[in-house]
């Protein structure tokens, strides 16, 4: 069943509805129609089922077993205090006696014993008290009709009787009374709901579907079906109209009166209407439905196919090969821990790599700087003698400077033995040297024949 009808359909529905109201009667006369509540498009394709769904759980019949207890009226106070106290005064059922809550209040505060009757359910309150002011509430609550009404009056109290008064605030009543004094505060309802007895109850509820074809008005509209709380059951028209239109039997004490149409046909089309009458709690509700049919979906017939052709010698039974199912395992980790711990394997996988790189170049540095551990300019070598003549230290200093070579620095494929022989080369030089300072020092002590 498909709710979403073409515009073209709404279009029909709207100006069929509206046709029909043009040339009934007018709303609220004695054809019981009641109050149009909703309004439903169906569609329903050929041969299938629909329902027509109605529903009200005001419309539950359950039976009123304790004679209408069901009906209380109770009054509330509200106190204009700092704290804003809410208390219950007094309450009375229909077929019970009163019940004060504040023993202060025994003799002091009552309701007429005839209220359920005529309908007067006002407070009477003796011998007013400056306790006594605040707002008073009248609540009146109907179960079995699931209904519910409050009247408010605030109450203040005066030691002056020039400021005695009562006057309507713009929400509710206001009296303002003398200390000492006795004060009626109103509460009146005399609808029949709060004033008689619920008699003949089961005869009080009544559902009934009417369908009005196209171009019908809805004063000539067929009666379908009529049910009863009692259980009773009444279906008019053509016998295969009862046979394919019903309602559940448990619908009065489940709220269900949905329409059942079983192999829906184009000449089901119509407006139907689902009528609730609730008399008793004066409830009257009407809820439209319009039905279209639609084709049947054609259905693509499947080719006939060939059995297979086996062998004598073989049995299918026995060389059935099973095909696995295409199955993709999908795994959902359930904590969140499962992603960090993924994430450190990464982290120290890196860091394991970065270690590897780093210890990969500390060698190739170490290779590389080997031959600067034999640098002989690194080496102490012993002090040279020096000359303490001056004016001829200078000469010495000279003539050695330029007798010992000039040492480079090895490359890094020098090796230790010619750094020995450039060690003993040094070591000649420097004798040589030394005789030569010898030589010199002698020469200068010989005396001068001027």
């Amino acid at each position: 069943m498909n709710l979403d009808v073409p515009l073209c359909a709404r279009a029909l529905f709207l100006a069929q509805l509206l046709a029909s109201y043009l040339f009934s009667p007018v709303q609220g006369q004695s054809d019981g129609s009641g109050v149009v509540v909703a309004m439903y498009n169906i569609s329903a394709s050929q041969g299938s089922q629909a329902v027509l769904q109605c529903h009200s759980q005001r419309m539950v019949w359950t039976q009123d077993r304790l004679k209408d207890r069901q009906r209380v009226v109770h009054w509330d106070l509200l106190r204009s205090g700092p704290d804003h106290a809410m208390e219950r005064v007094i309450d009375m059922f229909s077929a019970g006696d009163q019940r004060i809550y504040n023993g202060y209040n025994q003799g002091r505060i009552n309701m007429p014993k005839t209220a359920f009757k005529d309908g007067n359910f006002s407070l009477v309150i003796k011998e007013v008290a400056m306790s006594d002011k605040g707002i008073y509430s009248c609540n009146l609550h109907h179960h079995y009709c699931h209904l519910y009404e409050s009247i408010k009056v605030q109450l203040n109290v005066t030691k002056s009787a020039r400021k005695e008064r009562r006057f309507w605030d713009g929400q509710k009543a206001v009296f303002v009374v003398l200390v000492g004094s006795t004060v009626v505060l109103p509460c009146v309802n005399r609808r029949p709901i709060w004033t008689e007895g619920n008699s003949q109850e089961d005869q009080q509820q009544v559902v009934h579907w009417d369908r009005q074809p196209p171009g019908v008005r809805h004063d000539r509209a067929d009666r379908l079906i009529d049910l009863y709380a009692s259980g009773e059951r009444r279906h008019y028209g053509p016998l295969f109209v009862q046979q394919k239109m019903n309602i559940s039997a448990t619908a009065f004490s489940q709220g269900d009166f949905s329409l059942i149409i079983s192999d829906t046909q184009p000449l089901d089309q119509g407006l139907y209407s689902c009528h609730l009458h609730h008399h008793y709690c004066g409830l009257h509700e009407r809820r439209i439905f319009q039905l279209t049919v639609t084709p049947p979906v054609p259905q693509i017939p499947q080719e006939p196919t060939d059995e297979p052709q086996y062998l004598p010698s073989e049995n299918p039974n026995i060389n059935m090969v099973e095909v696995p199912p295409h199955v993709i395992n999908v795994i959902l980790s359930e904590q969140r821990s499962h992603f960090l711990q993924q994430l450190g394997y990464i982290l120290a996988t890196l860091l394991l790599l970065a270690l590897i790189v780093l210890a990969v170049v500390l060698l190739t540095r170490h290779r590389k700087g080997q031959g600067y551990d034999f640098d002989p300019r690194k080496e102490e070598s012993a002090p040279l003698p020096t000359v303490t003549y001056v004016g001829h230290t200078s000469c010495v200093k000279k003539e050695c400077e330029r007798s010992i070579p000039e040492v480079k620095s090895s490359n890094q494929e020098e090796t230790k033995l010619d750094y020995k022989n450039n060690l003993l080369k040094e070591a000649e030089m420097s004798k040589l040297c030394s005789q030569k300072s010898i030589d010199l020092d002698r020469e200068m002590e010989k005396p001068s024949w001027k």
